[in-house]
């Protein structure tokens, strides 16, 4: 198995992916980001003080188009297992279906935040802020969108605004950061030019919505909030992957359904309502790998994760995960003695 990790959460893949491939019995080649090498590399040499044999866990490092390609075309490597951005999933995917390589995608997302009207207010506004601005939005489940119940949206942006201007910029190894830096430099104007591209398409921005002050080459951005966002919008349909959060009313529940599956995405949603009925409904309702009730970001190695449509194939975690390194084979074994009286009809 050779397992395609991407740089803003490098030792959690590894987690998710070698760990069901270890368990069933698979040997693994893991090619980290070229922007997240180090820790990696760190990690494997932890597995040969733990007693791990040669050859069970390995490290390949260099660029995506040459080692991970070769990766994907080796005819040793019987499965890929890949996270980062949807454009390079279809062209893994594509790659592998060559050589009929088994896949397992976990890609990007555009996750909605559905806030009702009869939601406990302080707790949303939490989940909300938590959901797009930890780890400065470098999330694929990070919650972009916030479709809010149109009776409350002016008040509940105006509490998005207060709780966001309270964060706290600064290295990302002190406990009391709330805003790290971005990771790449690549990444950073990504996020600069979706900030502009929104405000050029006529999205208000009410909090932030540029460079942090104080941080030269510190590559920070402000924790940013566009409201007046139309589902059209390239902020509201575009994986940003950064702290800036589009907010979308609704009218009711069905509307919200529509606004929250309109979207090539498929990976993550949240619901915040007591309506436990409501909570039901939405849950099947939604198009999305997991759905969050009155929480997010939740994870366990015990639930499985994935996404649907352009957010991958397959799931990580759970024991579906290890299900998915395995093969079904069916096994005959007749204990019958002596020729069949018919021998062109076989039983």
């Amino acid at each position: 198995m050779a397992a395609l990790t991407a740089w803003n959460s490098p030792l959690l893949f590894i987690a998710w992916k070698c760990a069901p491939a270890l368990a069933a019995g698979c040997t693994v080649v893991v090619k980290p980001s070229e922007f997240a090498s180090c820790s990696t590399l760190e990690f494997a040499a932890l597995t040969k003080e733990a007693g791990f044999p040669d050859g069970v866990f390995n490290v390949v490092t260099g660029l995506g188009p040459e080692v991970g390609s070769a990766l994907v075309d080796h005819p040793d490597v019987a499965k890929i297992t890949f996270t980062g951005s949807d454009a390079t999933g279809a062209r893994i995917y594509a790659q592998a279906a060559k050589t009929m390589k088994r896949v397992t995608l976990e890609l990007g997302g555009k996750s909605p935040n559905i806030v009702f009207d009869d939601a406990d207010l302080d707790m949303a506004v939490a989940g909300v802020i938590s959901g797009i601005f930890a780890a400065t939005g470098q999330t694929c489940i990070a919650g972009s969108r916030v479709l809010v119940q149109n009776s409350i949206r002016e008040r509940f942006a105006e509490r998005l605004v207060e709780l966001g201007r309270t964060a706290r910029k600064g290295d990302p190894m002190l406990p009391d950061t709330n805003i790290g830096p971005v990771t790449t430099a690549p990444q950073y104007r990504k996020i600069l030019d979706y900030i502009d591209i929104a405000k050029n398409e006529g999205a208000r921005c009410i909090l932030g919505g540029g460079p942090a002050e104080g941080y030269p080459g510190g590559q920070f951005v402000e924790p940013t909030i566009f409201t007046d966002v139309q589902p059209s919008m390239r902020i509201a349909r575009e994986e940003v992957f950064g702290p800036v959060l589009s907010i979308l009313g609704f009218e009711d529940e069905a509307e919200a359904v529509r606004l929250a599956n309109d979207t090539i995405y498929g990976l993550a949603a949240g619901v915040w309502t007591q309506d436990i009925g409501r909570a039901v409904r939405m849950s099947s309702a939604l198009k999305a790998g997991t759905v969050w009730v009155n929480t997010y970001r939740a994870v366990s190695y015990m639930m499985p994760f994935g996404g649907m449509k352009h957010s991958g194939i397959g799931r990580e975690s759970g024991i579906e995960a290890v299900r998915g390194y395995l093969e079904t084979k069916s096994v005959w074994i007749s204990t019958a003695k002596g020729a069949p009286a018919n021998p062109f009809i076989m039983r």
